[in-house]
């Protein structure tokens, strides 16, 4: 009898430090804020590490790069912008999801004591020892429902990395236009300035020998100091859209100081644009469209759960006794009986779920096509304006040629040809200014696509982990 006792006092001792080697331990992260800043402060773009990332995807074919275009920040940027951080980490939170939906419950032990009270203790042993273990069995497929809505939650958080990534380039280029107009604005108000200085020189010479007006003189010095304020405001600008820029890069306003920033990346937007093409693209291949889909399939997983709910789970238990000395089996089958409660509440709740799934991803794709109409009607309308200012800017090029030979020959005096010059200025600020709306205008078409409109192929990774990749379309 006691070495009965002693094997089942064994069994169930071995039995727990088994579960107990089993078990995760938990290992802590610290995070302080003066590690953090000092982390983020020491970024820097020739980093060794951000090389061999930028390498490895043809970001750059040299080291340093000698100049640093939208290709290479944008990758840059998937390396150092935290978003991406939060997107992966909200991903891994989903795959952990799947790890909890494939788990099968425990079976339940369950261990008793009794004492006969009525028993002589010289005659027999009057302690009886129980052991039970309940074992639960999943009916009707629910373990599986659970497997496929969880694998349909990772995949549409998978699938929000690529929104979180176009947001990154999205936000990265648009800083990166702001920084482009100030500079060059910067370097046409300097010309514009140095002729207005040179204009002014001039005519308060001829003021002085009573050739000119006073007001004619006073205009013209009042255009200078309008057009040094507007040199102060760009330079200003310039300043900070570098910044901006380095916080769309994730990286301190340090880390470009080393760098010169190239634009050759932006060309001249062309109004023929390939609509079809680019509605299909962007029907087929958003981030955000394919994500809402798998989660619409994701909520029909939940709502067959539900369904399957309704189908009772059942319980098989296995009971051992030794009751004093004879060693007693039953076997046990137990289950809820559906009478009272048939699931009917969350069966609802995960139907209106569903609709609403629906109803936003067929939202969205609405939004999408509005945002494309929009986006490309602008954008024909912005290039064709680029166009005529760009076609204005040669034509008044050509006058100033032409008027150049005139006053060298003595034809014309230097005051005309100055103001032909001002012209020209100004026509070259109005051409930049239509310039850049336009590559605004294809930045908002590309935001409605999430695709560049330069169909070239990028890969849109983050440090350790592909998120995936847009290959050439021919």
């Amino acid at each position: 009898m006691n070495g009965k006792k002693t094997g089942v006092l064994c069994v169930s001792l071995g039995l727990i430090g088994l579960i107990a080697a089993g078990c995760i331990a938990y290992k802590p992260k610290p995070i302080t804020a003066a590690a953090v800043m000092g982390d983020f402060e020491a970024r820097r773009l020739d980093a060794p590490d951000l090389k061999d990332f930028l390498q490895a995807r043809q970001g750059v074919k040299e080291w340093p790069p000698l100049t640093w275009d939208l290709h290479a920040l944008t990758l840059a940027a998937f390396y150092y912008n935290p978003d991406l951080d939060v997107a992966r980490a909200q991903w891994g939170t989903a795959q952990a999801g799947r790890i909890t939906a494939g788990e099968s419950p425990n079976p339940t032990l369950g261990l008793l004591i009794g004492y006969n009270s009525t028993t002589s203790v010289s005659e027999i042993t009057p302690w009886i020892p129980e052991a039970s273990l309940e074992i639960p069995i999943e009916t009707a497929g629910k373990r599986g429902y659970r497997i496929d809505r969880a694998r349909r939650l990772s995949e549409a958080a998978r699938l929000n990395i690529w929104s979180a990534a176009w947001d990154v380039r999205s936000r990265l280029r648009q800083t990166y236009l702001v920084l482009y107009s100030a500079r060059e604005t910067d370097a046409l108000l300097a010309r514009q300035l140095a002729i207005q200085a040179e204009n002014v020189k001039l005519l308060e010479a001829q003021l002085a020998v009573g050739e000119v007006s006073a007001t004619a003189a006073t205009q013209a010095r009042i255009a200078l100091d309008t057009g040094r304020l507007a040199a102060i405001d760009a330079a200003n600008q310039a300043a900070a859209a570098r910044v901006r820029l380095a916080t769309a890069v994730g990286v301190p306003a340090s880390a470009l100081d080393s760098i010169a920033v190239s634009f050759d990346g932006l060309a001249q937007i062309k109004a023929e644009l390939p609509a079809l093409e680019i509605r299909r693209r962007a029907l087929v291949n958003r981030a955000d469209i394919l994500a809402s889909l798998t989660e619409y399939e994701a909520a029909q997983s939940a709502l067959q759960l539900e369904i399957a709910k309704q189908y009772p789970d059942l319980a098989l238990g296995p009971t051992f006794q030794l009751d004093q000395t004879n060693a007693k089996w039953t076997l046990g089958l137990s289950l809820v009986l559906p009478l009272l409660n048939r699931n009917k509440g969350p069966i609802a709740e995960a139907d209106a779920r569903r609709t609403e799934a629906a109803a936003k991803f067929l939202a969205l794709q609405a939004k999408v096509i509005g945002d494309l109409e929009s986006a490309l009607t602008a954008t024909r309308s912005a290039a064709d304006k680029a166009k005529a200012a760009d076609d204005m800017l040669a034509n008044l090029r050509k006058q100033e040629a032409a008027a150049q030979a005139r006053y060298a020959l003595g034809d014309i005096s230097k005051l005309e040809l100055l103001g032909l010059q001002l012209e020209l200025a100004s026509s070259a600020l109005a051409r930049l200014e239509a310039f850049v709306k336009a590559q605004q205008a294809v930045g908002d078409l590309e935001n409605a696509m999430q695709s560049p409109l330069d169909i070239k192929e990028w890969v849109l990774e983050t440090p350790g982990r592909t998120i995936g990749q847009a290959k050439e379309r021919k």
